[in-house]
């Protein structure tokens, strides 16, 4: 954005300025996320830049660590384990949080503002005390370490999301539509089917996609909850880290990254889509 040509040679510097410390900030927020991408190609089996890399020798780069990564039992069944996960966590969390949404759309629903800080206490409450909490809890009625208990425990985590998305999807909604609907013939499920769930569907799917990966990326229930059959990649990693340290990580380590780039890209479409459907732009 180019400054108007009336501004005093100060307020030019001011600008400059500020251009520089945001592009600092950006930098030291994403320099260490950025740098693990190139060290997974390391050839050789360090956490460092070797004097090949640094002079883009190609023979210090490989593929090594991502062909270990499929060819390792472990890992291969830790990322097969947090996609049926996450995606099963994802399903249940959709449908909670969005018939939750609808709910507190409702502005004569008793105790609203109560309900709606209980289904956001998961985001709030330290993530230790949920995992220890549904540990406690889930042993006793048998779903620690287990498939169902990890899927409900993320599930759990990750429906604040949606119920926050939608209820902002929802603050825009022209409530008039649905008595149209009524007044036409058309029964409660066909016009949330045909007309609700349209108009609501890039919250429902933004909220989708960061309980995705809310689950997909949780570590602490997972050390409390899963098993030996129900690790996943996060924990996993977790492993690698404390008894034996290898580069795999780091491949991992760059496809989630790859994940939440495409995830933010994902949303920040679905929010265009949206802006376009309520003609702000």
């Amino acid at each position: 954005m180019a400054l108007p040509k009336y501004c005093t040679p100060m307020e030019r510097v001011g600008f400059i300025g500020f251009k520089v410390y945001c592009t600092a900030v950006l930098f030291f927020l994403v320099a260490p996320i950025i740098i693990i991408v190139p060290l997974s190609f390391n050839a050789t089996p360090y956490f460092s830049f070797t004097e090949g890399m640094l002079t883009l020798d190609p023979s210090a780069y490989s593929l090594r660590w991502y062909q270990d990564m499929i060819d390792n039992p472990q890992w291969f069944n830790a990322l097969k384990n947090s996609a049926y996960i996450a995606i099963a966590a994802t399903i249940i969390s959709t449908i909670l949080g969005t018939i939750a949404a609808l709910g507190l759309a409702n502005r004569k629903m008793p105790f609203r503002n109560a309900v709606m800080a209980l289904l956001i206490s998961p985001m709030i409450v330290p993530v230790i005390i949920s995992a220890a909490g549904m540990y406690f809890f889930y042993t006793r009625f048998g779903l620690s370490q287990t498939y169902l208990g990890i899927i409900l425990a993320h599930a759990a985590l990750g429906t604040p999301f949606v119920v926050i998305t939608v209820t902002a999807t929802l603050s825009g909604f022209d409530h008039s539509l649905v008595r149209a609907g009524a007044s036409l013939g058309a029964t409660p499920v066909y016009t949330f089917f045909n007309v609700t769930l349209p108009l609501i569907r890039p919250g429902v799917i933004s909220g989708g996609l960061f309980a995705f990966g809310t689950s997909f990326d949780e570590v602490v229930v997972a050390l409390f909850i899963t098993g030996a059959e129900q690790r996943t990649v996060p924990r996993q990693m977790w492993s690698g880290i404390r008894e034996q340290i290898s580069p795999t990580i780091l491949a991992v380590a760059s496809i989630l990254i790859l994940m939440s780039v495409m995830l933010l890209l994902t949303l920040e479409l679905l929010r265009r889509r949206n802006a376009k459907l309520r003609g702000l732009s």
